[in-house]
């Protein structure tokens, strides 16, 4: 079995990462010029009121990540580790509980900060979210023109629960 690895390559001692984000929704197709993307497939296999384990693939790499919710609801603790890409897949075919998350992973280079603008596909078709990862609940940054409502704490918007409750489905019962 191989060692777990960060997103980075290197071999994980499972230090938690506290992640600190901002999620809105997005205006138009402006930032799509430049934009590199990327498929992601994901799944959640275990979960409850402010943890979850959700396993995630790329066309490069599958990440098996532990996540924990903060009072503050823009800071989530992490713990992240590289699998391989079949035990992924036979993971999420296996014990996926709800919809897979399927969506296109824009990265867009704006006033030099980094946007991870996610195009949603199947059951969340329609849904496109932009998130900035800060090194502070404070700091501040450029809005980008193309940013809409900010939906952060919002918990709809969120992979798991749109995993069990997917955006085509909020219009009927």
């Amino acid at each position: 079995m191989s060692q777990p690895r960060d997103k980075a390559g290197q071999q994980s001692v499972a230090a938690p990462r506290q992640e600190i984000e901002r999620k809105f929704r997005v205006i138009g197709d402006d930032w799509r010029a430049g934009a590199k993307a990327y498929p992601i497939t994901q799944g959640y296999i275990a979960q409850r009121e402010g943890f979850e384990v959700r396993l995630r693939e790329t066309d490069q790499a599958a990440f098996l990540t532990l996540k924990g919710r903060q009072a503050d609801a823009r800071i989530r603790i992490e713990y992240e580790y590289e699998v391989p890409r079949e035990d992924a897949q036979n993971l999420l075919r296996h014990f996926a509980q709800g919809s897979l998350i399927q969506k296109t992973r824009h990265e867009v280079t704006f006033a030099g900060n980094l946007w991870e603008v996610d195009v949603f596909e199947g059951e969340n078709a329609g849904l496109v979210v932009a998130e900035i990862e800060l090194s502070s609940v404070d700091q501040t940054f450029e809005h980008p023109p193309w940013l809409g409502e900010e939906i952060t704490g919002d918990k709809r918007y969120s992979n798991v629960a749109l995993a069990q409750h997917p955006y085509t489905r909020w219009g009927s019962a």
